[in-house]
């Protein structure tokens, strides 16, 4: 069992919070990684950082996708050692996963990728945790299965993240009601309020959203009993190359945050 997850931990009994950039920008990167830390501090989460040196699933050719993989892994290298926490990060393809994992304690399956199995079989060889997000297009249900690809390949290191769901074209729900058959599976479930606030291709080429939604399904997860959450929070988030318009600005996260341990303390 990973440490991140081990239920005999001290922490085990926190919340794990996915927190950090949609993509890595090079060296300011780091320093605004040190900002991301500082706000969280002291909160009673499981705080692992995350960005992605490669955003492969653009909706445009032309649209930014990070600094690749050899400077992303130097880069998220570079933060973990500095903050001293653990690193979560994107892969898209099988051969990303050994060199991605040599740094990385979690591998994040994207949504659209969560049913290609040579992906989750070398994700699952690596022995770190795989966070598999739920494909937009897919019930409760499969997502599990997509989850029992990793363990039958020896790796028990599996979470699970709600991200929302198509409702028509441009328009994504999280229906709440999904939680307990993802949780009946035994696997930590997570919610990503920030992807579901999306607006897929709804913005002239480029993906939009309303990021000032997202507080508003933190809280509702918080209350449902989600395991955790998957926030994308940038100082600047128009500034970044993707996921913009979705993302909660740093400097609105810590009042969110406290808002969502007060929902859960009372439960």
């Amino acid at each position: 069992m990973s440490s991140f997850l081990d239920p005999t931990a001290a922490d085990s009994t926190q919340p794990v919070l996915l927190a950090g950039p949609c993509v890595l920008e090079g060296r300011v990167s780091v320093d605004e990684a040190q900002s991301i830390a500082e706000v969280i501090a002291e909160l009673p989460f499981r705080w692992a950082y995350k960005a992605s040196f490669d955003k492969a699933n653009r909706t445009s050719a032309s649209s930014g996708r990070g600094p690749g993989l050899t400077e992303g892994i130097d880069l998220l290298a570079e933060i973990k050692e500095k903050l001293q926490v653990p690193i979560v990060t994107d892969v898209h393809l099988p051969e990303q996963c050994a060199p991605a994992a040599e740094v990385a304690d979690i591998l994040q399956i994207p949504a659209f990728l969560c049913r290609q199995t040579d992906l989750l079989l070398a994700a699952a060889a690596t022995g770190r945790v795989v966070n598999i997000k739920k494909g937009q297009f897919l019930p409760p249900a499969d997502v599990v299965r997509a989850a029992t690809k990793i363990t039958s390949a020896g790796n028990p290191n599996v979470m699970l993240t709600e991200r929302g769901s198509f409702f028509g074209y441009g328009r994504l729900v999280v229906d709440m009601t999904g939680l307990p058959e993802m949780q009946a599976s035994g696997y930590p479930v997570l919610l990503d309020a920030t992807h579901a606030v999306q607006r897929p291709s709804g913005s002239d080429g480029t993906t939009g959203g309303d990021w000032t939604l997202a507080p508003l399904l933190l809280r509702a997860g918080a209350a449902a009993g989600y395991d955790g959450f998957f926030i994308e929070t940038p100082p600047e988030p128009l500034r970044s190359p993707s996921d913009g318009p979705n993302m909660i600005p740093l400097h609105e996260l810590r009042p969110v945050l406290e808002q969502m341990l007060a929902i859960q303390a009372a439960l």
